[in-house]
């Protein structure tokens, strides 16, 4: 579907194994190392993600590692780090310079949605976008979105130039009414538009399923969690990229071992994955997919990923473990109580959650009964 893709699975650099606040970058090598040595080339960050730290591990561990016809790179242009229609380039010019190469492969203006819309069309960055494409700097221009299925038809219908967009697809979301993955899709097609899936494993929260759960995966015989929902978002018509968030070197070997011949979900996979979906739907589960977008900008540093992680772990087990963590999470950073209800986290919330009443809810748990001091 375009040149130089080489196979369905991307590498997405935004949950790397750290140190601390930094990169790994031995495990980071070895990642990378294995992902091109099976045959995979596609590798996405943005200048957001892991606070700054991703496009500085993209040159460390690939670009200054691997000859430029190794790899295809997708980066992305997002709406906090510009204001104006001339602040783009310098942008560009410095995530260039950051991931250490020439040009892009991939350019996407980042996850769009009804409230940065308009900045993007009055800072006409898709128009700079083509702009750079014409001088060799990008390759191909698309965007990212994270609304609802008729405002994607309405930037579609307002850019017909853009060359693929990306959307959140699994099969937890797939009809869910917040999301709107199916919709999505269909609006996709029918704009023949060529499509990549993110958060296929729905940020790990797919893959840690309940017991009832995986005893049905591993009733088929063969086949991690991971394997299951990866290829079922690589199996619809459109589909040519699967990005994933791999956080260690196994996770790699799993990812590879199935994509590297990639055959298309059965139909008694899907029959697993339906009756797996409704037991996932059935825990009430906070569906968060921790992609920490939200964590920046709160001015209490509540680590709200990492707390609703907690509260879905003692939903899903109830002991002592999910109280435990709560603490080690809120030991340096603040209470779910602390929360101000500035609103900030759900104006850039993807999956469009109620934070500040979930947050509540976390506190009522965690903080109400003393279970903190587990």
């Amino acid at each position: 579907m375009f040149e130089n893709v080489q196979k369905k699975l991307g590498f997405g650099f935004m949950r790397l194994p750290m140190i601390e606040k930094k990169v790994d970058i031995e495990e980071t090598n070895r990642m990378v190392d294995l992902f091109i040595e099976k045959g995979f080339n596609y590798f996405d960050t943005a200048h957001g993600y892991l606070d700054g730290e991703s496009e500085k591990a993209i040159k460390e561990c690939l670009t200054s590692r691997y000859p430029r016809d190794k790899y295809v790179l997708a980066n992305k242009l997002t709406d906090p780090y510009f204001f104006k229609a001339e602040d783009i380039r310098p942008f560009f010019e410095e995530q260039l310079k950051i991931c250490g190469v020439d040009y892009f492969d991939f350019y996407l203006m980042h996850a769009l949605r009804e409230e940065n819309y308009d900045k993007f069309k009055k800072c006409r960055a898709f128009e700079t976008a083509f702009e750079l494409k014409k001088e060799g700097k990008i390759k191909h221009v698309g965007f990212s979105f994270h609304d609802r299925a008729e405002f994607l038809e309405k930037i579609l219908s307002e850019n017909p130039e853009v060359e693929f967009v990306q959307i959140q697809l699994n099969y937890v979301d797939f009809e869910d009414a917040a999301i709107q993955s199916r919709k999505c899709y269909e609006v996709l097609r029918r704009y023949n538009k060529p499509v990549i899936i993110m958060e296929p494993v729905r940020g790990g929260s797919l893959v840690n399923l309940p017991q009832e759960a995986s005893d049905i995966f591993k009733s088929l015989g063969g086949g991690s969690n991971a394997s299951y929902a990866i290829r079922y978002a690589a199996s619809f018509d459109g589909v040519f990229m699967v990005l994933s968030g791999m956080s260690n070197l196994e996770q790699v070997k799993d990812n590879v071992s199935y994509m590297a011949d990639f055959k298309n979900i059965t139909d008694k996979e899907r029959e697993a994955i339906d009756k797996v979906c409704k037991i996932f739907n059935s825990k009430h589960l906070i569906q968060c997919t921790s992609c920490r977008y939200c964590t920046p900008g709160c001015p209490k540093n509540i680590s709200i990923p990492d707390l609703f992680s907690c509260m879905n772990a003692k939903k899903l087990y109830n002991n002592w473990n999910s109280a435990f963590y709560y603490s080690i999470h809120t030991r340096q950073n603040g209470k779910a109580s602390d929360c101000i209800e500035c609103g900030k986290c759900e104006k850039v919330c993807p999956q469009h959650l109620a934070i500040r009443e979930l947050l509540k809810d976390v506190a009522d748990t965690f903080e109400n009964k003393g279970e903190i001091e587990c």
